[in-house]
């Protein structure tokens, strides 16, 4: 009996082969909880992936480490794409994954995309309602949990910069079912307390924990507050509908307190440079000013006030007598000429008056019927506009019985985009309706 005989790098080498020749397992997904996990110090990860009943080995190589955009850990539920191939030298298969994501984040961010789309279209995230950051404020309200590392950095930089800027928590709870509204309802209750600048935040963490900013409900609790407010949500590389909405965003906590909290010494040392300048300026015109005065009181000492007194008698008197006598010549003389100029401009100034009133008469009918044409044409193009205007206004529209429909792709605008059991959300003017298609007719 004649027979073949393979060595294992061969057997193993054949496997990986089949393996790798599958399309479907060239790119697939599969999601378990993550466990033996090595971060390796060449920068490739090593971890199990497992569910309840089986396990499989996972290694994402530095090459794609991009594909992991949140501090993965042992016991996380994540779903790892990639390929599977054969790890020939053990003779074991594995996933070789280039993306990582928690698992349900992809639902919750296809969701949070669909409301900053929608949010956009409406100008919530617009700069012209953007209101500027007071660069002194002295009563800063602050909407975070009442424990934890948030309200502890914002005190602690705020007593580092300014021990004299007064701190107002409104509890809230920041993660949760009900932290959306708890959210809402500590910026409403903030701003009527006279405050200068709310800052409103939590710490960092998944895409899950931070839904609370990332609604609508937060969203519009922030773009209606009267008073500005600095969004702090999370880590750096975290953005949120709260950052968007927000007047101004900070990348953490302690970057909004200090921002919002205007430092104590540097407010000094401006003062103290602001009392030098005026004392210089002031000092400058003292000296300027007696100079001054020492020049003149010198110029009366150096001079002698009787001598200088009696010649200036002497020609006073002269200039007296010679000016009398011709200011009487002049003043006859002008009298004369007046009196001849009088006659003259008289007579000019009677044609040209004639002249004026009879160009007048003939000028004044004509504008009035230019004006008058010049008025009813203009009045006839706004009375156009305002119809075009009030045509296209949507909000009149919406308020007439009209409604935004919206589904989870966006805007529906034709039966065609929805099939039976869809769900989708009916926008009126006083608020939304959930609804459920449950016949779907076309016209024509």
């Amino acid at each position: 009996m004649n027979r073949r005989i393979y060595t294992v790098s061969v057997i193993n080498h054949y496997v990986a082969g089949l393996i790798e020749d599958d399309m479907m397992l060239r790119k697939v997904s599969v999601t378990g909880e993550v466990s033996n996990l090595t971060y390796h110090s060449s920068g490739h990860i090593y971890f199990t992936l497992k569910d309840d009943k089986a396990a499989i080995s996972a290694v994402m190589f530095r090459r794609y480490r991009a594909g992991l955009k949140f501090p993965m850990k042992a016991g996380d539920k994540v779903v790892v794409t990639g390929s599977i191939g054969v790890y020939e030298k053990g003779g074991s298969y594995q996933i070789y994954a280039e993306q990582i994501e928690p698992a349900g984040e992809g639902e919750l961010a296809a969701k949070v995309e669909a409301l900053k789309k929608e949010l956009l279209e409406m100008g919530m995230f617009d700069e012209a309602y953007k209101k500027p950051i007071p660069k002194y404020c002295f009563r800063i309200g602050v909407v975070t949990a009442p424990t934890g590392a948030v309200i502890h950095d914002i005190m602690q930089v705020s007593a580092r910069r300014n021990p004299h800027v007064q701190i107002l928590l409104a509890p809230a709870q920041v993660q949760g079912e009900i932290a959306a509204e708890s959210v809402a309802t500590a910026l409403e209750r903030l701003d009527t307390q006279n405050c200068d600048v709310i800052i409103c935040g939590r710490g960092g963490g998944s895409l899950e924990d931070l839904m609370a900013f990332n609604t609508e409900t937060v969203a519009r609790a922030i773009f209606s507050c009267n008073t500005p407010v600095i969004s702090a949500v999370g880590h750096e590389t975290d953005t949120t509908i709260a950052d968007l909405v927000a007047d101004l965003r900070a990348p953490t906590p302690s970057a909004a307190a200090e921002l919002a909290v205007f430092s104590y010494d540097v407010f000094l040392s401006d003062m103290r440079k602001r009392q030098e300048q005026l004392k210089t300026s002031l000092n400058g015109r003292l000296l300027s000013e007696k100079n001054k005065l020492l020049a003149l009181q010198k110029r009366v000492i150096l001079a002698s006030p009787k001598e200088r007194s009696n010649r200036a008698m002497m020609e006073l008197v002269k200039l007296s007598d010679r000016m009398s006598q011709t200011i009487n010549d002049r003043c006859n003389d002008t009298a004369q000429l007046l009196d001849n100029y009088t006659q003259v401009m008289k007579q000019s100034m009677k044609v040209k008056t004639d002249d004026a009133d009879r160009r007048l008469a003939l000028i004044t009918p004509k504008l009035s019927q230019d004006m008058a044409r010049k008025l009813s044409d203009t009045k006839h193009a706004l009375s156009l506009s305002a119809q075009r205007l009030e045509l296209t206004n949507p909000v009149k529209k919406i308020a007439a019985g009209f409604a935004y429909v919206s589904g989870d792709k966006g805007r529906i605008t034709s039966v065609s985009q929805v099939k039976k059991d869809d769900i989708f959300s009916v926008r009126l003017i006083d608020g939304t309706i959930k609804a459920k298609a449950e016949q779907v007719n076309r016209i024509g």
